[in-house]
């Protein structure tokens, strides 16, 4: 597992799950790579939905249980950032607006980027915002900022596999629209983070 785009508080909370993960879960990490060779399901979500109903195993240590399960070179996992990041945003119209918003992150002191599959997180000590492409060469941009910080900002409704602690999005059409206000409202999301 890399820990490239974790902040040092990501990486020691994933360690302590990697190192508490047997004691959690009642058995080593093999046994469940074995079990999860009996799970009708093929999706990710479909087969962590089936770990949680079927053995009680929330989404953290199924998260790493499915990570175990994938042979190695096949698939993308954590390992592989630039692979995630190619998959996610092949709309060069998206990638364009990702670009810009990593443009506004590099000016904001001790920003880590990581990558997922769904969708690009910004942290500090925690996540403070995140990015995934829309369709139409668009993006949505989640922060953790009330939405009446900005008329440009809407109160999330949908829930968004980013954290829980977005609580505000703005759809970004074109990366002219990654502005000065867009810069403001990152930097207090980065601070309220």
């Amino acid at each position: 597992m890399s820990t490239a785009g974790m902040t040092e508080r990501q990486k020691k909370w994933f360690a302590t799950v990697q190192a508490n993960f047997e004691a959690q879960t009642g058995k080593p990490i093999e046994a469940w790579v074995q079990i999860m060779r009996a799970c009708p399901e093929t999706a990710h979500r479909a087969r962590l939905a089936w770990l949680k109903a079927e053995h009680g195993i929330g989404q953290n240590h199924g998260s790493h249980i499915l990570d175990a399960c994938a042979p190695q070179g096949q698939g993308l996992g954590w390992d592989d950032p630039e692979g995630l990041r190619a998959a996610l945003w092949k709309d060069p119209a998206s990638l364009a607006v990702l670009e810009a918003l990593e443009r506004v992150a590099g000016g904001v002191d001790g920003v880590v980027q990581g990558q997922r599959k769904g969708y690009t997180p910004f942290s500090r000590a925690v996540q403070f915002a995140a990015a995934r492409p829309l369709k139409g060469g668009r993006a949505l941009l989640g922060l953790k900022l009330d939405a009446t910080a900005s008329d440009r900002l809407s109160p999330a409704v949908r829930k968004e596999s980013w954290s829980e602690r977005l609580v505000s999005v703005v759809e970004l059409d074109e990366p002219g629209q990654v502005d000065a206000e867009i810069a403001r409202l990152f930097s207090l999301a980065a601070d309220n983070g």
